[in-house]
């Protein structure tokens, strides 16, 4: 069985990321989606909000899919998460050219720590390839329209996030 995951901060997830997971789907047969407590970025969700953020866009998945996904939060290293879902497959998501040295000596660096584990890039769509969670964030704190880069769901979220902490 393939098992996949997909990890990230998610902070917000966005279409781009949905995209992503859809994708995925077509390589294997169960992804979980990693929710990544530690990172190097300032997260403006917490680690319980992002992951609820994530399942909650599993519905717009076709033909059931969403059944396929598992939505879990994690802490550590990658590769040891990894280890213990007993995931074969990292997929890794690339947007432009610019991500692609980091994630390939992050490929590298996970091989070597995990024989075992393949990383796949999927290449971000031509509708989602200029969409960061962090421009999204900018926008929505300026109070701009981000329906076009996030669901209602998470739009919301948002608003609501800045109407409370300016």
């Amino acid at each position: 069985m393939k098992i996949g995951i997909y990890p990230g901060t998610f902070d917000p997830v966005t279409i781009g990321h949905v995209d992503i997971i859809k994708r995925a789907l077509k390589v294997v047969d169960k992804l979980i989606v990693g929710v990544a407590k530690e990172t190097y970025k300032d997260n403006m969700f917490d680690l319980s909000m992002r992951t609820k953020l994530v399942l909650g866009e599993l519905d717009v998945l076709p033909n059931g899919d969403g059944k396929r996904v598992e939505v879990k939060p994690f802490e550590g290293l990658l590769v040891d998460f990894a280890k213990h879902e007993k995931a074969n497959i990292l997929i890794r998501g690339l947007r432009a050219v610019s991500d692609f040295e980091y994630e390939f000596q992050m490929a590298a660096i996970n091989t070597k720590l995990y024989p075992d584990m393949e990383t796949v890039f999927l290449t971000a769509s031509e509708a989602t390839h200029f969409i960061s969670s962090r421009f999204v964030k900018q926008i929505a704190k300026l109070g701009g329209d981000i329906s076009a880069f996030v669901s209602p769901r998470v739009a919301q979220e948002l608003k609501t996030y800045f109407e409370v902490n300016p």
